[in-house]
């Protein structure tokens, strides 16, 4: 029964998305698909796997089958129809192209233009809710799973709403997803691994992954790596609370993975000496954390849409962020091919002549890296006493959580140089690569979380004549005052997360989380280039080497 009314919401969903409105047919009848599918720069996931044992390679196959399980279900939650019958209506190959890689109609890359005829604006909440639900509507609606990650919110035929969870929504495909772990469990080479394969299995039948979550960060040995289930909130732009489904498939580099180990002690310490008052960083990170470097082989769902993650800081859950921290796996063949095809081109445009020979791998990696381990550290709690910051903050938590760790990333970075831990790279370096990367990525657009974040660094950094422009559009790092900048950036969004003040953060986005005329000019230099805006894969098994 909760299926066919899942069935039926989903079909109305689709029915509202569909709006037909004038304006945005004529805008989508004389788009230009093949210019915006070759915004995406196609790069084929590949790595080594010869030194997998025959039972390794099967499990990764069985992996492989789940992560396409997670990506069809993503396709539900972002669309809120269903996938084949939307794509099957697009006759222009490009135009199905670009629709693969938006997961529908809207164009991440430029705010969620509709660029497909015949549809809407997205709804804010995607296909989460009822796209007829106010705001009002939910919270004056008494049900104790509302808020949680992990159910969906529909109407009954009486229009009153319900909470389905997603185990039973998605009941087919989880059933066959968490048989496919289990198998993946019996081949399984590492103990840890194998065991956290079977918990996530129960978590996705369960929808209670506190378990699955504290075994994962047992995982270390492993060769193989698997990240799976509803992950990030993202997609969620109405409330924040709602995880999308995710996969993702990583193959270990040992060696890498090795050179990063050592800064896992220092992660205590680097706590207290964040740049905030003493109460705001009272809390202690778990000393459990796990930094390692990958070559990721598929992405599925959430993290597959338009702009791809490089880099993972993963558990989620507070709770088990403050027993053992978090795993921070930062995925080099991605972050390679991002830096080539596109931070290096930027950097050739838009940054002063004399900086360019600072733009340096290693620096990108190293900003990663460090934006990864920031998310870890901070606070997690309100003073208040009255819950997480991510509810305090709702759905403005991901944007101003991904400037945190931008921010502090960089600030980690200049302590651990400080403190003669981190040689890898020069501070002017790690600055100027640092700066290029926001023009890499404030290319997503201003209405994703991470293009938020980096317009609230950017605006705020040139308040602080952080960088130079000259009258050229060129951009230069002033290093001293590039420095406290950072501090006083730092201090300012932890404690604005410290206070859960919701209005105050709301506001602060509204007003300094925009690209404003200036940089949208330079930008706008970039039209032109050819430079991609983003990378889209071709993976699977048959790319590995053997």
């Amino acid at each position: 029964m909760k299926f066919k009314t899942l069935t039926m919401a989903l079909a109305m969903t689709a029915a509202l998305f569909s709006c037909g409105e004038k304006t945005n047919e004529k805008s989508c009848c004389t788009e230009n698909y093949e210019a915006l599918a070759n915004q995406y720069a196609e790069v084929t996931l590949t790595t080594d796997i010869s030194h997998l044992s025959e039972n390794e390679v099967q499990m990764l196959d069985l992996l492989f089958q789940a992560g396409k399980i997670m990506d069809d279900i993503y396709w539900t939650e972002n669309l809120g129809g269903d996938k084949d019958e939307f794509l099957s209506k697009i006759e222009d190959p490009n135009a199905r192209k670009y629709a693969e890689i938006n997961y529908g109609p809207w164009d991440q890359l430029d705010n969620r233009r509709v660029f497909i005829p015949g549809y809407g604006p997205k709804p804010e909440g995607a296909g989460f809710y009822p796209t007829d639900m106010t705001k009002e509507e939910f919270e004056a609606w008494e049900n104790p799973d509302k808020t949680s990650q992990y159910t969906l919110v529909r109407r009954y035929a009486d229009g009153s709403l319900h909470a389905i969870w997603y185990h039973e929504a998605y009941a087919q495909q989880i059933n066959k997803a968490a048989d496919l772990l289990m198998r993946a469990s019996e081949l399984a080479a590492d103990k840890e691994f194998a065991n956290y394969l079977k918990l996530r299995a129960q978590a996705l039948l369960t929808d209670d992954y506190y378990y699955s979550d504290m075994a994962w960060m047992d995982v270390r040995n492993n060769n193989v790596d698997f990240v799976v289930g509803p992950i990030e909130n993202y997609t969620d732009g109405l409330f924040g609370y709602k995880a999308a489904h995710e996969s993702f498939i990583l193959i270990k580099d040992q060696e890498w993975t090795a050179k990063l180990s050592r800064y896992v002690k220092l992660l205590p310490k680097l706590q207290t000496q964040l740049p905030v008052e003493d109460k705001y960083k009272q809390e202690k990170p778990g000393s459990d954390a796990d930094l390692a470097a990958y070559d990721v082989v598929f992405y599925g769902g959430d993290c597959n849409m338009a702009s791809k993650t490089i880099a993972i800081n993963l558990p989620n859950d507070e709770r088990v962020q403050l027993q053992k921290g978090t795993r921070k796996l930062q995925l080099k063949n991605a972050m390679a091919a991002k830096f080539d095809k596109i931070v290096v081109p930027i950097s050739n445009v838009l940054v002063a002549p004399e900086a360019r020979q600072s733009i340096k791998f290693d620096a990108f990696f190293a900003n990663v890296m460090f934006h990864e381990v920031a998310h870890g550290l901070g606070i997690k709690n309100t003073l208040d006493g009255s819950g997480t910051v991510r509810h305090a903050l709702k759905e403005q938590y991901s944007a101003i959580e991904e400037a945190k760790a931008d921010i502090l990333g960089l600030f980690l970075v200049t302590k651990l140089s400080e403190m003669g831990e981190y040689t890898n790279t020069t501070l002017e370096e790690n600055y100027t690569t640092f700066m290029a990367g926001i023009f890499r990525s404030v290319r997503f657009g201003a209405a994703s979380a991470h293009g938020k974040a980096n317009m609230i660094e950017f605006n705020y950094l040139s308040k602080e004549g952080a960088f130079t422009r000259d009258e050229n559009g060129l951009y230069n790092i002033d290093f001293p005052k590039m420095k406290l900048a950072v501090e006083k950036l730092g201090g300012a969004i932890l404690t604005a997360q410290g206070n859960g003040d919701y209005e105050y953060v709301k506001n602060w986005i509204a007003t300094d989380g925009v690209i404003k005329p200036e940089l949208q000019a330079d930008l706008d230099k970039l039209a032109g280039s050819g430079i991609p805006k983003d990378i889209v894969y071709n993976m699977g098994m048959e790319y590995l080497k053997k």
